[in-house]
């Protein structure tokens, strides 16, 4: 052992709070359940709610806008984020490399503009040894686009025939940690795409979930928040959120087949996920690096209800880059939601919807691009043995993504440089979790401090027992989290006092961060 101990940070893609089995969820996940259960969960931990500012959050401990990534990865300059990791910022590896640590990454980067060739936003060069993974954001599962090595790029005939992007994040990730020299500590990043659309799963995946959603998305959405309630995750006293005024009742929905599937694929990429966790856990095992490996596991959003509009992907004008003209021997692709094609397949390039994501979502309301709870609130697993955690425990205290990079500083005991490569870098904005694993409350930690968020222009700020919320262009909510965290009560026009404060305090942090006013991006000027 090296006295310091190994890091594996562990994110999945567009994932709800109430997926895996630890969290209240149907979905068989036993090795996530085996983390928790050897672990701390944490019940009230947030993303940022998009995919690319969440890593550039969790992987610099900044806000993401600090980081030139407010959005995606699109250049909006002059008037937006350049959606490319700036020079004021610094990534975990870097920091752990210069501290000591080997540095690895496998999976999905989406963190720079330039996807077709190397700059100084790749992996690569913001202080990651080795990377096997996707430059871009999404795209099949089963060839990928802008698959990459280190910095050379994949082809797709150099793939291996059964090749599945999730079973090879697991394998790499394995490999990196069996081949890992244990004389030093070694920092890995593992970032699965799954389950993040299209929906794709191998057909014995999908079939071992037959069955699981045929009483529908009602019964179910009461059976998780029952179940997040008997776990100690939720309060009794939260009531769930209603059904999505979208959505019908599950008795009243057409195509009944069709929607079940749907979802039966989106459990089979999560199950399939959970399986890939399983083989990194079972490299650190014979390698004997499990009981000082710090593990997390996390979500960059919530359950993304976003539709895909039918059409042949070969016919689509400006075909964005994930999107595959073919499949890998040949044939077309149909992309989006229709009833005429279930997805599962290659040859399919679909997303499960707002009914299903509002299950994901369980007990919350909204998703993905909104900063109320069903678009922030994560599962958050932390397994380190070694590291005086109790075991099977469940923390309550709020937490964001900045205080990763925090919680990572102090228990390796890393020094953050306020000068990186001849740049100054801005300082890190989170406080540490380590006390709050451990349980030392006191003064619980986090209690009073106070949290932000913004996204697309709808935004929101914590401080206590207060969440002010608002979707962009729309009026400021305010709840009370110790006794609706469903957000279902608001209770602004009773406390235009506490609206005052934490407005004003919101936009203070936005000034000072770099949040860019939704208008003048949509206005473009």
């Amino acid at each position: 052992m090296t006295g310091r101990p190994n890091v594996v940070v562990i994110l999945v893609d567009d994932m709800g709070y109430s997926d895996i089995g630890c969290y209240g969820g149907e979905i068989p996940t036993p090795n996530l359940d085996r983390l928790a259960a050897g672990g701390v969960r944490m019940s009230q931990f947030y993303n940022t709610a998009r995919c690319s500012p969440s890593r550039a959050s969790l992987l610099t401990g900044l806000h993401p806008h600090q980081t030139g990534i407010g959005i995606l990865t699109e250049d909006q300059r002059p008037y937006g984020y350049p959606g490319t990791l700036n020079d004021r910022c610094v990534t975990m590896a870097e920091v752990l490399r210069a501290g000591g640590y080997a540095t690895y990454m496998s999976g999905k980067w989406h963190l720079c503009g330039q996807m077709d060739r190397p700059q100084d936003a790749w992996p690569t060069r913001r202080g990651f040894d080795r990377f096997f993974g996707t430059i871009a954001g999404g795209g099949s599962y089963w060839n990928p686009s802008t698959l990459t090595r280190n910095e050379t790029p994949l082809e797709d005939h150099e793939l291996e025939p059964g090749f599945f992007y999730t079973d090879a994040i697991g394998f790499d990730a394995a490999d990196f940690v069996t081949a890992h020299d244990p004389t030093a500590p070694f920092f890995l990043y593992v970032a699965f795409t799954a389950p993040h659309w299209p929906l794709h799963a191998p057909e014995e995946d999908i079939g071992a979930m037959r069955g699981q959603y045929d009483e529908g998305w009602d019964v179910l959405r009461e059976r998780r928040s029952h179940r997040l309630v008997e776990l100690g995750l939720l309060e009794s006293s939260w009531d769930l959120s209603d059904r999505d005024p979208s959505v019908k009742p599950w008795t009243d929905t057409p195509n009944q087949e069709w929607e079940r599937r749907r979802m039966e694929v989106y459990a089979a990429q999560v199950h399939r996920m959970d399986a890939a966790v399983g083989r990194i856990v079972a490299a650190l095992e014979a390698t004997g690096q499990l009981d000082d490996t710090v593990l997390m596991f996390l979500s960059d959003n919530g359950g993304c209800a976003e539709n895909l509009p039918p059409g042949w992907t070969d016919e689509v004008a400006n075909r964005p880059i994930h999107l595959p003209a073919c499949t890998r021997d040949g044939r077309r692709v149909f992309r989006g939601n229709t009833p005429d094609v279930m997805p599962g397949p290659e040859e399919t390039y679909a997303s499960y919807g707002t009914a299903w994501a509002n299950l994901s979502n369980t007990p919350f309301r909204e998703y993905k691009h909104w900063v109320h709870e069903g678009g922030i609130a994560t599962p958050f697993i932390v397994h380190w043995p070694a590291g005086g955690i109790e075991l099977g425990t469940i923390r309550h205290e709020p937490h964001q993504l900045p205080d990763v990079m925090a919680t990572v500083l102090e228990l390796t005991e890393t020094e953050y440089p306020s000068v990186y490569a001849g740049r100054e870098v801005l300082p890190p904005e989170g406080a540490s979790m380590l006390e709050t694993w451990r349980g030392n409350r006191g003064q619980p930690a986090g209690t009073e401090r106070t949290l932000y968020w913004e996204h697309e222009g709808n935004a929101a700020v914590r401080q206590g027992r207060w969440k002010l919320v608002r979707k962009f262009g729309q009026k400021w909510e305010l709840y009370d989290m110790t006794a609706d965290r469903t957000e279902l009560l608001d209770v602004a026009a009773e406390h235009p006092d506490v609206i005052d404060r934490l407005a004003a305090a919101y936009q203070t942090w936005a000034d000072r961060c770099g949040v860019v006013p939704r208008e003048r991006i949509l206005n473009r000027r």
